[in-house]
C-alpha cells in the first residue's frame, strides 16, 4: 500500500509527454534476436528490477551491460533506469543511498554488488542549468523513458533490457549499430559534446574497447572541441582515465586520443614521452602488459601504469638536477613532486594512488645496489614486487641492462644461502677491526685510552 501510494505521488510530480513518447516508439527485440540470456544478468540487478517491477514501476538494465552482452562481452556492472524517483527507490531498498548533484542517483547494494539506479530524465530546456560553455551543471528533471532514451550519449547506449519479458527496447537503432560496428552520437554532435565534454573521451574509448568505427558527424568536432575537457572537473577526467586505461585496450585508446587531439587534456607529458624513442618502447610495454593482464583476468594496479607513464619524465627531471650538482636521492624526490604536481591540474590522481607512484619510483635506485645488506632488505619491502615488475619494463625497453633484471629475477627464486653467494662485493677496502684493549694501548701508547679500548677507523 505505501509503495503505490509513492507512485502515485511521483506521478503528481511530473507526467511523461505523451506526444513525445509515442513519436519516438521503441523497437521491440526479442530474445531471438537479441540474444542476451537471463543467466548473463547479475543476481543483483535481477533482484533490484523485480523489487522495482512489484512495486508498480517500470525498471530495466540499460546502457553499457546491455552493449556488452550484445556485443558478445562480459559486463563489468549493471546499471538500472526506472520511472521511480531516487527517493521512492530510496524507500524500496534498506540498503541504499542516494549519491550525485549533478545527476542524483541511488546506490543500491544487493550483496556484494553496487546497482547504480537513475530516474528517467527528461530532455533539456530553457531552465537547465548550463555554465558559459553548455556543460551541464546540474540536471535532476525526470521525465519519460523516450527523452531519458534521447538523452543518452550514444545509439549503443540507449538500449533498455527487460529481465520479466526478457526483451530489449531500442529507441535509436542502437542493436543495428553495434552489428554494424559504427558508433553514432545521439542529437547534433557539438550540442553534445558541449553538454558534457567527457563524451568525446568516451567515444574514443568504447571504439577503442568494441572495435568501432566513429560516425564522420560524430568524430569530426572532436579535435577542434578538445579544448572544452579543460572546463571538466579533474575528478571526472580521473574517473574516466581509469576506464580507459584499465578497458583492456589502453594501448589502442592512447593511439586514438593522439589521433584525435584529446590528449594534451589528459596527460599534457604524454607527447613528450612519446617524442623519446626509448620512452614511446616503455610506454607501450606498461600498457599492452596491463591489457594482458586484464584479458587474463589477473589483478592490475592504476598507481603501476600512472608510474609507467609519467616515469621519464621524473627521469628526465632527475638527471638534470644531478647534473646541477644536487644529491641524487633528494633529487629524485624532488623530481617526482614536480612531476605529480605538474599533472595534479588535469588529474586528480588520488592520495593513495599517488603514494604508490612515489614508492615503485623510490625503490628504482635500490635496484642498482647488490652488495652488503641492501638487496636483502629491499626483497622484504611490501611494493618490492611492483618495483620489480617495473625493473622488468626498464630492462625490456633498453634503460637498464637486462643482466640486472635478471639478477633480480634470479635473487628472489633462491633460498637465504644462495642469496648471500650472490651478493657482490661493495668495493670498499677499508674494514672495521676489533683490537684487544691491550694491544692497542700498546701502539699507541696511551695516546687512545679515552677512546673505550677500540681503534678507530681511519
Amino acid at each position: 500500500m505505501i509503495r503505490k501510494l509513492l507512485h502515485r505521488a511521483a506521478k503528481a510530480f511530473w507526467r511523461p509527454n505523451p506526444t513525445l513518447q509515442s513519436r519516438n516508439a521503441p523497437a521491440v527485440i526479442p530474445q531471438q534476436r537479441h540474444g542476451i540470456r537471463r543467466d548473463g544478468i547479475s543476481p543483483g540487478a535481477l533482484r533490484t528490477c523485480d523489487t522495482l517491477q512489484r512495486a508498480g514501476f517500470a525498471a530495466y538494465v540499460v546502457g553499457g551491460a546491455v552493449r556488452d552482452l550484445i556485443a558478445g562481452l562480459n559486463p563489468k556492472d549493471f546499471d538500472i533506469a526506472t520511472d521511480a524517483t531516487p527517493e521512492q527507490v530510496r524507500a524500496l531498498f534498506r540498503r541504499s543511498r542516494i549519491i550525485g548533484r549533478r545527476f542524483q542517483i541511488v546506490h543500491v547494494m544487493q550483496g556484494g554488488e553496487t546497482l547504480e539506479v537513475s530516474t528517467f530524465r527528461a530532455t533539456h530546456d530553457a531552465d537547465t542549468q548550463k555554465d558559459e560553455h553548455g556543460r551541464v551543471l546540474r540536471d535532476n528533471a525526470w521525465g519519460s523513458q523516450a527523452e531519458d532514451a534521447a538523452r543518452r550519449d550514444f545509439t549503443i547506449n540507449a538500449l533498455y533490457y527487460d529481465p520479466a519479458s526478457e526483451t530489449v527496447l531500442d529507441y535509436h537503432h542502437g542493436v543495428a549499430d553495434i552489428q554494424q560496428k559504427t558508433l553514432r552520437i545521439i542529437g547534433d554532435p557539438r550540442t553534445r559534446y558541449r553538454e558534457d565534454p567527457v563524451r568525446m573521451l568516451r567515444a574514443v574509448r568504447l571504439s577503442a574497447k568494441l572495435g568501432l568505427s566513429i560516425d564522420p558527424a560524430a568524430r569530426q568536432p572532436i579535435r577542434e572541441m578538445a579544448s572544452l575537457m579543460e572546463n571538466v572537473p579533474a575528478a571526472r577526467v580521473f574517473d574516466e582515465m581509469l576506464k580507459l586505461l584499465f578497458s583492456g585496450h589502453a594501448f589502442e585508446c592512447l593511439r586514438r586520443l593522439r589521433a584525435e587531439g584529446l590528449h594534451h587534456g589528459l596527460l599534457p607529458l604524454l607527447d613528450v614521452i612519446l617524442e623519446q624513442p626509448r620512452g614511446e618502447k616503455f610506454v607501450i610495454l606498461a600498457l599492452e602488459n596491463t591489457d594482458q593482464r586484464i584479458r587474463q583476468g589477473k589483478p592490475t594496479s592504476p598507481g603501476f601504469l600512472f608510474a609507467t607513464l609519467l616515469w621519464h619524465e621524473v627521469l628526465a627531471d632527475w638527471e638534470q638536477r644531478k647534473a646541477r650538482g644536487e644529491v641524487p636521492i633528494p633529487a629524485l624526490y624532488a623530481a617526482m613532486d614536480g612531476v605529480l604536481e605538474q599533472q595534479a591540474d588535469k588529474l586528480a590522481i588520488t592520495r593513495r594512488i599517488s603514494g604508490d607512484i612515489k614508492e615503485i619510483w623510490a625503490l628504482q635506485p635500490r635496484f642498482d645496489k647488490r652488495s652488503g645488506k641492501t638487496p636483502l632488505r629491499l626483497i622484504e619491502q611490501p611494493r618490492f614486487r611492483a618495483g620489480y615488475d617495473f625493473l622488468l619494463l626498464r630492462a625490456q625497453s633498453g634503460e637498464v641492462p637486462m643482466e640486472l633484471a635478471d639478477w633480480w629475477t634470479r635473487f628472489q627464486e633462491v633460498d637465504t644461502g644462495q642469496r648471500l653467494s650472490m651478493l657482490m662485493p661493495d668495493g670498499s677496502t677499508k674494514k672495521r677491526r676489533r683490537r684487544s684493549r691491550g694491544r692497542s694501548r700498546s701502539r699507541s701508547d696511551g695516546a687512545n685510552d679515552t677512546n673505550g679500548g677500540t681503534e678507530s677507523p681511519e
